[in-house]
């Protein structure tokens, strides 16, 4: 493939999955000009089938009022239910396995209550030391709630001195050098700073061999990269749905527990109504009867008026097929890549791994400014059309997404930043 703007153009032509662009609304400036959108791993853009969705949901509240728990289009009780088959295939899982259900952050405060149980022996968390910080921030308050102090039950890894990237063999020996103390293993599938897509699968093993559970942040890889969630054996995993599952801000969330704890007795809990037995559930009994698999740790009922834009923007994954945006985004992010190396040398550091399969659609990028003068490069991009975002203290991250972004976006956004680097 050649760098200039008419090869962009002839492989936006060839492009199978081109026409999934225009089934999106892309902002646009003042003067009507579409921005260049390159913040999918921030916040994904609007499906234009969305208002459809919600707007039937308010319809149906109009129409019907408490009567559409049963005979809405689709019925409000088991309206989550209609993003599992989705779910379950965008993270390699059993449809009884994933719900839709709250936010990450309360997800994983959740999920901690049944798989973070420390004792005498095994008290200790590892996470990686640049984890994002709602994580930390949740691990601390828990190791806080069962006594604990993250000075000393809190382990952080990081790169090697002089490296970028975690190693999946430091990974390995950090579990096998605490195994004896480790009590719960969280890792992203892609790093939110970097965009590392780490090698889960020897790393779940390896905390498995040590008596520790396994749960998993998937905020920056569902949707972006494939998963296999079931085989890989976690416990459990929790993900956001702004980001490239493009259900809009704030929107629910998501859980996954392995089908090996789906009738357990002996997991704590917390509990509420909507995870009690459904056959059940409007008898009001008070003992609680968790239902089978993932959705008996729910809470409470889903909010549809933020579930219906998950539910358009999964249609969307289902017709495109994960598998073919997966072959784009190679392609795109690789394309991305080359330009700014062949035009940026020395001017732009790419810090994200090179190779495709240890990273998504993100490429993260250094400036070689100091740093206000690196983010005033941000500021520029900004003003010419390209929407970035800048991580502080002087990461620029660019996400080309494969269901709505081009080749022609990804020229167009290098050319900017060339502009905004020479200015």
């Amino acid at each position: 493939m050649t760098l200039d703007s008419a090869d962009a153009l002839v492989q936006d032509e060839r492009d199978p999955l081109a026409c999934f662009a225009g089934q999106f609304h892309h902002p646009e400036d003042g003067a009507g000009r579409k921005l260049v959108y390159l913040c999918g791993h921030s916040l994904g853009l609007q499906p234009k089938s969305a208002a459809h969705y919600v707007e039937q949901e308010l319809k149906d509240w109009q129409r019907f009022g408490v009567l559409g728990h049963h005979i809405a289009e689709r019925p409000w009780i088991p309206y989550h239910e209609g993003a599992a088959v989705t779910l379950a295939a965008l993270v390699g899982a059993h449809e009884s396995e994933v719900v839709a259900m709250n936010s990450l952050t309360v997800n994983l405060h959740l999920m901690m209550v049944s798989f973070f149980r420390p004792d005498a022996r095994r008290n200790r968390v590892l996470i990686e030391k640049s984890a994002f910080p709602s994580d930390r921030y949740a691990i601390v308050s828990q190791l806080t709630f069962h006594g604990l102090n993250a000075a000393e039950h809190l382990i952080e890894i990081e790169p090697r001195s002089g490296e970028r990237f975690l190693r999946t063999e430091d990974l390995i020996h950090r579990i096998e050098q605490n195994s004896l103390s480790l009590a719960l293993v969280l890792l992203p599938s892609v790093q939110y700073l970097t965009g590392q897509r780490l090698d889960l699968p020897p790393v779940i093993e390896a905390a498995r061999r040590a008596g520790a559970a396994v749960g998993l942040d998937l905020a920056h890889g569902i949707g972006n990269t494939e998963s296999n969630l079931h085989d890989w054996n976690a416990d459990f995993a929790v993900w956001c749905s702004y980001k490239y599952l493009n259900a809009g801000p704030g929107a629910i969330g998501g859980c996954f527990v392995h089908e090996r704890h789906a009738r357990s007795v002996d997991l704590p809990r917390f509990a509420g109504w909507w995870g009690h037995d459904a056959a059940t559930r409007f008898e009001m009994g008070p003992e609680f009867k968790p239902i089978i698999g993932a959705q008996g740790w729910q809470v409470s009922n889903p909010p549809v008026l933020s579930a219906a834009p998950l539910l358009a923007s999964l249609d969307i994954f289902r017709r495109a097929g994960l598998g073919r945006l997966r072959e784009k985004s190679i392609a795109l992010t690789g394309y991305l890549q080359r330009l700014i190396e062949s035009r940026l040398p020395g001017l732009v550091d790419v810090v994200t791994p090179s190779s495709a399969s240890e990273r998504g659609c993100q490429l993260s990028l250094r400036i070689a400014r100091p740093p206000a003068a690196a983010k005033r490069c941000h500021d520029l991009l900004a003003s010419a059309g390209v929407v970035t975002d800048w991580r502080e203290p002087d990461i620029l991250r660019v996400a080309p997404v494969p269901l709505y972004n081009s080749y022609r976006d990804v020229f167009e956004a290098v050319n900017a930043l060339s502009q905004a680097v020479h200015e």
